[in-house]
């Protein structure tokens, strides 16, 4: 089989090239999330509205719809939006406009709801944006237009890697995890390990995110870790990322791996600047020992069962030896 060379493995994403498109995306995602969330029974911990990664970008998975179902998927190769039912039927929006001014939040909004009305499919949702300070309702958002499809198809390929280590790494835990999914509030992907007890009660506080939601999803103690792939705050560069909550003393001084890995008391959590993985030796290797170090020390701190809830990673075709 022929191996991906790192170099497109591992592209270079500098966030300040595509600011403007990756806050565009974002909101997109919200929308098509918000679609997920409006028809979907609760999961714990919110995981029944997130995306996931597929072979060409990102994924609602199946939609229940009465006696049928729907899926929404951005294809990040051929710039389209599709909408498809069980029962045959699809539409398309097209992402990647040819002239200016581009496609606003708005447009895109208008054209998601009209194509699923077109389908039969008779839905509302709360059109204001989750977790961004600054937020305008989808409807009425006619600033965010950018849409840099080189730069699009160069996160793809980012996320692509990702989904491939932190699925390689949530196979060394027995215990309860969750799925590698990307959630579309925080625009990063991620996953989470649980100890298995309580965790004190979230605070909240998170923009236009009910409280509730928050606790709910912070109900139990976590190790959890991610990549987002930057934004205009304190972190304007991809990173990767690691935390518990509830942090155990000390680990803010915790020695974690690789040498360029810190933690940032402004975040709260362990970061590593994305380019270190990506000009690493190796870079899945590198990406691998920063989630395996963080997690040992959180689990280590705060006194994980790890005997009980942990094992070696997986291998293809072999069964985990019992």
């Amino acid at each position: 089989m022929t191996q991906v060379p790192a170099f497109a493995r591992w592209p270079e994403l500098p966030f300040i090239t595509w600011a403007q498109t990756a806050a565009t995306l974002h909101l997109w995602t919200q929308v098509v999330g918000k679609i997920r969330l409006a028809r979907t029974p609760w999961l714990n911990h919110s995981w029944h509205v997130t995306l996931y990664v597929s072979a060409r970008g990102l994924t609602t998975g199946p939609i229940p719809d009465g006696e049928r179902s729907f899926q929404i998927d951005f294809d990040f190769i051929d710039h389209v939006l599709w909408i498809r039912t069980s029962d045959g039927h699809y539409r398309q929006v097209m992402m990647k406009s040819e002239t200016p001014p581009g496609m606003s939040v708005a447009k895109f909004y208008g054209e998601v709801m009209a194509a699923l009305r077109e389908l039969g499919i008779a839905l509302e949702i709360n059109t204001m944006p989750c977790e961004l300070v600054e937020a305008t309702v989808f409807e009425k958002d006619v600033l965010h237009r950018s849409y840099d499809a080189e730069a699009v198809g160069r996160f793809f390929q980012v996320l692509v890697s990702v989904n491939d280590v932190l699925t390689r790494f949530r196979t060394g835990f027995l215990g309860k995890a969750s799925p590698v999914h990307f959630f579309w509030g925080s625009f990063d992907i991620a996953v989470t390990r649980f100890s298995g007890r309580l965790a004190p009660k979230h605070p909240g506080g998170i923009p236009h995110l009910p409280n509730a939601v928050a606790q709910e999803a912070y109900s139990h103690e976590v190790s959890s870790a991610g990549f987002w792939p930057g934004s205009p705050g304190p972190v304007n560069y991809p990173a990767f990322y690691s935390y518990a909550y509830p942090a155990p003393p000390g680990f803010d001084q915790a020695k974690v791996k690789p040498d360029k890995a810190f933690y940032s008391k402004i975040l709260g959590e362990f970061v590593l600047p994305y380019d270190a993985v990506r000009l690493a030796d190796d870079p899945d290797a590198a990406l691998m020992d920063f989630l395996q170090s963080t997690y040992d020390a959180a689990a280590d701190l705060a006194q994980w069962d790890r005997k009980a809830l942990e094992c070696h990673v997986g291998q293809v075709g072999i069964a985990r030896p019992v």
